[in-house]
């Protein structure tokens, strides 16, 4: 993808730094009022600041990391599915399957919703 400000292009950057886990390149994907949702509808966090702090909070697990099994993009809206593992609380590996839905407007990510399965 050559555009990257393409919708598809902007949720790639977002998974490649959630997968770096580095917090900053993740908050240059989204909007400074950008919000984040357990689907449908709760809200987690709401601006930069508060994304940051969730972040890096989930940052913190060393075994954090997604696998995209299936993109859909229909304009602004991109929709991934992904396979993420993280670490259990009883210390093994937890996978969970996650459907995230992200908006995209003028190059950045205005809201992230995701339903995880397990």
């Amino acid at each position: 993808m050559t555009d990257p400000h393409h919708p598809a292009a902007v949720v790639q950057r977002q998974l490649d730094a959630y997968n770096a886990h580095d917090v900053e390149a993740l908050l240059a994907t989204y909007a400074a009022d950008a919000c984040q949702y357990a689907h449908p509808a709760t809200l987690l966090a709401s601006g930069a600041a508060a994304i940051r702090a969730r972040m890096a909070a989930r940052f913190a697990d060393p075994q954090l990391h997604a696998e995209l099994l299936q993109p859909v993009v229909m304009g602004a809206i991109v929709i991934d599915h992904e396979r993420v593992t993280s670490s259990g609380a009883d210390g093994t590996l937890a996978v969970a399957e996650v459907v995230a839905i992200y908006e995209v407007s003028d190059g950045k990510i205005g809201s992230a919703s995701v339903k995880f399965t397990v």
